[in-house]
């Protein structure tokens, strides 16, 4: 049988028109998480002080909290999404390894991929910058200097878990860190534990998003995703 050109032709479903963002305007079936007014859509312990000033939140220092980090976490809860994130690790900065810029964006069920100055700064691999933390190192190291603004494009596929709380399939992420592939659709191993090996732990598939406030000065701007 002679196949013409229109019997591989699919005209049905049509795909759904979405208006992309010109510079840092967000596409426009986005979900602004931090657009520069104010962190309302956040839960924010009354200990912690996120300041917002010229449409930048930066986190306050404190000594404390480099110790024992916390965490804020979006009032609303996410599956399956596309991530945007611009930070910015302070200008100046002292100290090394894990205590320069450190921050991190956990992923719906508390998966970390870890905000880090990492240009010029050596630490354990699966700890720099754009790691998953604990689990799996970056391709490459495509970190700017400290006070240069960088952006994190995160592509998560959620854990799914049965009615009896086993793993069915694992989550999955992709990275771009400034415009570089650092995770290629890699498998989380479960949920990011500081000490010890990651594990799941079953958890409904939306869950909210969470930002790390590890004492240092981290700034933040632009952050939205797409529901997936």
């Amino acid at each position: 049988m002679t196949m013409r050109p229109e019997d591989t032709e699919v005209w049905d479903p049509i795909p759904k028109i979405v208006k992309p963002g010109e510079g840092s305007t967000p596409p426009d079936d986005a979900i602004v998480l931090f657009g520069g007014q104010d962190m309302s859509g956040w839960d924010i312990p009354e200990n912690v002080h996120w300041v917002v000033r010229d449409g930048i939140v930066t986190i306050s220092p404190s000594l404390e909290r480099q110790k024992t980090p916390v965490w804020i976490f979006t009032k609303e809860r996410f599956g399956d999404v596309q991530l945007h994130v611009e930070w910015r690790a302070p200008a100046h900065i002292e100290g090394e390894g894990q205590r320069r810029g450190n921050s991190g964006i956990f992923l719906p069920g508390r998966y970390e991929i870890q905000v880090l100055d990492s240009y010029q700064n050596p630490t354990y691999i699966n700890g720099q910058c754009a790691s998953v933390y604990k689990q799996q190192p970056p391709l490459v190291n495509a970190c700017r200097k400290p006070g240069e603004w960088q952006t994190y494009d995160i592509i998560f596929k959620v854990p799914r878990f049965s009615r009896g709380g086993r793993l069915r399939s694992a989550g999955r992420v992709t990275v771009i860190h400034n415009g570089v592939l650092v995770q290629d659709h890699v498998k989380i191993e479960g949920r990011t534990t500081f000490i010890g090996h990651p594990e799941y732990v079953a958890h409904p598939p939306r869950q909210p998003i969470g930002l790390q406030d590890h004492g240092n000065a981290v700034s933040f701007r632009n952050i939205w995703l797409r529901t997936l």
